[in-house]
């Protein structure tokens, strides 16, 4: 039984075999070529680039090149409109992110002077309690949080009681969690 099926699997190579080479001379045939597109060599990278900015077109290039309109912008890529520099950092927009924070630290923010912006995160906040006490959970972008921490950091001080000071850092904590908002740059 084994060796059925080995002759039915070599049987069914060759026809594949067959079909494939029929078809590669029907193409031949017909004129087309197989194999990978011409590609703008290194040699000639230059001279496309230069016509590009004198105002060639890239079909024209592509033209006289004898090579595809797709290799013609893979070689002026950084030279087209739509080109966003690699080494220019695109910051992603901060998307609204849900903390809960300690009753305390809403409580000692409500009573300091905050901008419209931190006022709004704090009136939309939610009041969830727990025990005897709450956590008010704010949905706000990333940097509005650590403007918010920022603004308890008197909290962390001696003149605040032990309560404030635990509820501060639990707000540290999850606020960190966010990571770090400078971008990246390696050398």
């Amino acid at each position: 039984m084994v060796q059925t099926l080995a002759a039915a699997g070599e049987l069914q190579r060759d026809l594949q075999r067959e079909l494939t080479y029929d078809g590669l001379r029907a193409a031949e045939a017909k004129g087309n070529k197989g194999g990978r597109r011409p590609v703008v060599t290194a040699a000639k990278a230059a001279a496309v680039r230069a016509a590009y900015l004198g105002g060639q077109s890239i079909a024209g290039l592509a033209r006289d090149h004898h090579v595809s309109r797709g290799a013609i912008r893979t070689a002026v890529a950084d030279l087209l409109p739509e080109h966003v520099a690699a080494d220019a950092p695109v910051l992603a927009p901060e998307l609204p992110i849900t903390l809960d924070m300690p009753g305390k630290v809403a409580d000692f923010l409500r009573a300091t002077e905050l901008d419209d912006a931190e006022q709004a995160a704090l009136d939309h906040g939610q009041a969830v309690r727990r025990g005897t006490g709450y956590t008010l959970r704010v949905t706000a972008a990333p940097a509005l949080h650590r403007q918010l921490l920022n603004r308890c950091q008197s909290l962390d001080g001696a003149g605040a009681i032990p309560a404030q000071r635990k509820a501060r850092r639990e707000y540290e904590n999850r606020v960190s969690t966010l990571g770090d908002p400078r971008p990246e740059h390696h050398s």
